[in-house]
């Protein structure tokens, strides 16, 4: 939408300051910061689905994370400890219920005690109260548990991400901020006085943009010319819901110990904060970005994966694993035997097949995995390059983090 002609090129008249690609709760919670911090400066976030969180944001379990598995010094364990905070500050002013409900880490044989030990000392480095237990005190907590020794995280809680999502988008709103939904991003393009985002419903011309898009974040870049050799691999997890009878068995959450040589935590039971009980989930390749069910399958996300060297690296890597997440993905027998490592009354008839979600998973071209938060751009342009798990609990600080990265790569764009 040119306005007047500047010499060697032509300025445009703004529709926003800040357009944010993504109104998951990464995006949402940027948003709302920026507008904390700046408080003149008018955010517009472009949303391709009918209504916000609709993917990771609303396909996961709702833990808040206390942040005991992240290495000390990484983003994630900065963001997290300072993030779970932050969001039950935040719950409890706008009324969203959550709970603090604990958590058992639990090994199950002598064999996992060295990695048992090596999470606690993890823990310690990142500040967060743990207590070494013995099978009387874990019983005491958990009473259907079976394990040789645990680690309990009091301050582990649960909540509905939707709700903290739809909370915010009425803070953003009243704010003067505006959040469209059903419009899909098709490209970017930077000129000398802004930037344009071309939609399926029309341009956007702003400042500046930080995209948030998950499963997309790779495609979003592209646009913008940054690639730097990662790439989105979905991988579909599913979850099963406890029957009554066995859902009586579990208080809380109920985790194993993380196996250093899996890149995948394995499965675990949740009391979810509508007191549903689930439990997994597995780690399966999605056969499309957005595929929450096995027959979901897409062409184009195929392809792209089969032409990324660096997913078939991922996949040579981890053959074992990929085989057992497989098998348990079409055994119900089979996910019932892990469960039973924990829960040993349970049978696979207190299994029904539930929910699922799919992760993001960023794989460099070499097949690795990028464990840490990771953000980019350049010029008018911030990208979120990864957010996995605790991406949720931490989402108010890392909005807080983009909001401040934000200031300072713009500041000549938004005077």
């Amino acid at each position: 939408m040119p306005a007047s002609s500047n010499g060697s090129h032509t300025r445009f008249l703004r529709d926003t300051h800040i357009v944010i690609v993504g109104a998951g709760i990464v995006g949402l919670a940027t948003a709302w910061q920026l507008q904390r911090r700046r408080p003149g400066v008018r955010v517009t976030i472009l949303e391709k689905e009918a209504e916000v969180a609709s993917h990771q944001s609303g396909h996961n379990s709702g833990v808040l994370h206390a942040g005991l598995y992240y290495r000390p010094g990484s983003l994630k364990a900065q963001l997290c400890v300072d993030g779970k905070r932050e969001m039950e500050a935040f719950a409890r002013s706008h009324g969203v219920p959550f709970r603090t409900c604990g958590k058992l880490v639990v090994a199950v044989a002598q064999r996992e005690l060295p990695a048992l030990d090596a999470l606690a000392r993890r823990a310690a480095a990142n500040g967060i109260q743990l207590e070494e237990i013995a099978p009387e005190r874990m019983r005491e907590i958990e009473p259907a548990v079976c394990g040789v020794r645990a680690l309990y995280s009091p301050a582990t809680g649960v909540i509905d991400f939707r709700d903290v999502a739809r909370a915010l988008v009425r803070d953003i709103e009243d704010a003067g901020g505006t959040v469209t939904t059903g419009r899909r991003v098709t490209g970017i393009h930077e000129l000398p006085d802004a930037i344009v985002v071309d939609t399926d419903a029309g341009d956007v011309t702003g400042d500046c943009v930080i995209t948030c898009a998950g499963l997309h974040s790779d495609r979003l870049a592209a646009m913008t010319g940054h690639r730097d050799g990662v790439h989105v691999v979905p991988v579909r997890g599913d979850y099963y819901t406890l029957s009554a009878r066995a859902a009586g068995w579990v208080r809380a959450l109920i985790y194993p110990v993380p196996d250093p040589t899996n890149p995948f935590l394995g499965v675990h039971f949740t009391r979810t904060i509508h007191d549903a009980v689930l439990a997994g989930p597995n780690a399966v390749l999605a056969l499309a970005r957005e595929g929450y069910r096995r027959r979901d399958v897409s062409a184009r996300d195929l392809l792209e994966l089969a032409a990324f060297p660096g997913a078939w690296r991922m996949a040579l890597s981890n053959v074992a694993t990929s085989v057992g997440e497989a098998w348990r993905d079409v055994s119900r027998r089979a996910f019932a035997a892990a469960l039973r490592r924990y829960v040993p009354e349970l049978s696979d008839g207190d299994l029904t097949f539930g929910p699922s979600g799919v992760r993001a998973q960023a794989v460099d071209r070499h097949g690795s995995f990028l464990d840490d938060f990771s953000f980019g751009g350049s010029g008018r342009v911030l990208h979120v390059r990864n957010a996995p798990s605790p991406a949720a609990t931490a989402s108010l600080t890392i909005g807080r983090h983009l909001a401040d990265e934000a200031g300072r790569r713009f500041a000549t764009f938004l005077t």
